[in-house]
């Protein structure tokens, strides 16, 4: 059975760089450019975990998450949180709107695979 992944970024570059790792991992991803993108993305292909990158134009990763989170449908579904500014402020509102991991820009492959593998329960 395939894992689907929901990779949401504005940056056509940080979208292939988390789609190779993820690929190399054994995931199948899809991406999205903003938050209405990723609506119907997930609309259209069912998705097992979904990055979201708070930057995002129009609607914020921050509102995203909410939607989600707010959709009986994405409650349950494991979301990390990407940002390249660090602040503490977006991660505690990432943690607090119900994000299960937050990673800073860039990450590592190592450590953006060891949480989508932790939040997956896989080893």
């Amino acid at each position: 059975m395939t894992t689907t992944i929901l990779v949401v970024d504005d940056d056509p570059v940080t979208q292939r760089v988390l789609s190779v790792q993820l690929r190399k991992a054994g995931y199948t991803s899809v991406v999205a450019r903003s938050g209405e993108g990723a609506l119907q993305q997930l609309a259209e292909i069912p998705c097992d975990l979904a990055i979201l990158d708070i930057g995002l134009p129009e609607m914020d990763g921050l509102t995203l998450l909410r939607i989600l989170r707010a959709n009986a449908e994405y409650k349950t579904m494991p979301i990390i949180m990407l940002t390249a500014s660090g602040q503490d402020d977006d991660c505690t509102e990432a943690q607090a709107a119900g994000a299960n991991a937050f990673l800073l820009k860039p990450t590592s492959s190592n450590e953006l695979i060891g949480t989508v593998n932790r939040l997956l329960g896989r080893k």
